[in-house]
């Protein structure tokens, strides 16, 4: 009897062995996945500093001009020229995510979910990325100067609104949604509408009639955030924020007999010249519920094959500015 006890003991202890010996390395990815996100976030501030990433050159230089022709704006072209900077609310929501990832992992989820922030961050930290998500505070520039400086990366503003059936919700438009500049709040009725951070109230004065969450889900035009770089400058706090405003809002619809689609749920026409890191994180699915680490490995016990797409693609052209739409 004492002998069946002992094998089963040693049984046991070699079991224990054998699953320490193949154990779970998501941990130890993770820890390298956050080393090289932040190596990538400091490289693309570097970019910056220096003034290296073509659309950040070119939001300083709009920004300038508009400035000399309406210099009742400099308050606004100034918070708007900050996304050229660190300071920046492009870059800080990367660091931010960054200082979560390092500091409270545990409120992204599970280890899957760590997994795939770390990802996406490392992701967003592409100068090509970030250089192509520039283009929306470049293009709120290029609309308010009435088409003395044209659009980057997009169509005419004509155009856009054509090509979308969308409404013309006026200066900032491509900032809506974007949880860098504002927040949908909830009105007395139950509805949302657009609240403008900050400095960026002032576009409530140029355009000074509330947003509506309703009817910008239905009539939106294209803006690089919502119909590309959503999946990659969002943090997962936000995305759920996203999507249970969109759920809610679908059940009050439905309530009263009506429909009611996402903001998201048709990407629209608009893009022009995207990068190739774009190109992929505009196919890339938010909260897929797996890493690319684990969808490569065959099992917790092999090597990882490489995620991809942490590489730091330059788009650091110094062209001048045409004219024209």
């Amino acid at each position: 009897m004492k002998l069946k006890l002992k094998l089963k003991l040693l049984l046991i202890a070699c079991f224990g062995l054998m699953l320490a010996g193949c154990g779970d390395e998501r941990p130890e990815q993770l820890a390298r996945n956050i080393q090289t996100s932040e190596y990538l976030l400091e490289h693309l501030g570097k970019n910056l500093d220096a003034n290296n990433i073509r659309n950040a050159m070119l939001l300083r230089e709009y920004s300038r001009i508009l400035e000399e022709r309406k210099p009742d704006l400099q308050p606004l072209l100034s918070q708007l020229s900050r996304d050229a900077t660190r300071s920046g609310p492009l870059f800080q929501g990367l660091q931010q995510r960054l200082n979560t990832l390092k500091t409270q992992p545990q409120v992204l989820g599970d280890i899957e979910a760590q997994l795939f922030e770390s990802e996406n961050l490392a992701a967003a930290s592409d100068p090509a990325l970030f250089n192509d998500a520039l283009s929306d505070p470049l293009n709120v520039i290029a609309d308010m100067s009435g088409g003395q400086l044209p659009r980057v990366n997009a169509i005419s503003r004509e155009a856009d609104l054509q090509a979308n059936a969308a409404e013309d919700y006026g200066a900032g438009s491509q900032l809506v949604g974007n949880p860098g500049y504002g927040s949908w709040q909830q009105n007395s009725s139950g509805g949302s509408f657009w609240q403008w951070y900050g400095m960026y109230m002032m576009f409530s004065a140029l355009s000074p009639n509330r947003i509506q969450y309703a009817n910008w889900s239905n009539s939106r035009g294209y803006s690089y955030y919502n119909d590309v770089g959503r999946n990659r400058y969002t943090s997962p706090s936000q995305m759920k924020s996203q999507d249970n405003l969109a759920k809610r809002t679908k059940k009050q619809f439905a309530s009263k007999g009506k429909g009611f689609n996402s903001p998201y749920a048709k990407k629209k026409t608009g893009a022009t010249r995207m990068s190739t890191s774009s190109r992929q994180a505009q196919k890339a699915t938010p909260f897929s519920g797996k890493s690319s680490y684990s969808k490569n490995k065959r099992g917790f016990g092999s090597k990882p094959k490489s995620t991809g797409g942490f590489r730091n693609s330059g788009s650091t052209t110094s062209r001048g500015i045409r004219r024209g739409k």
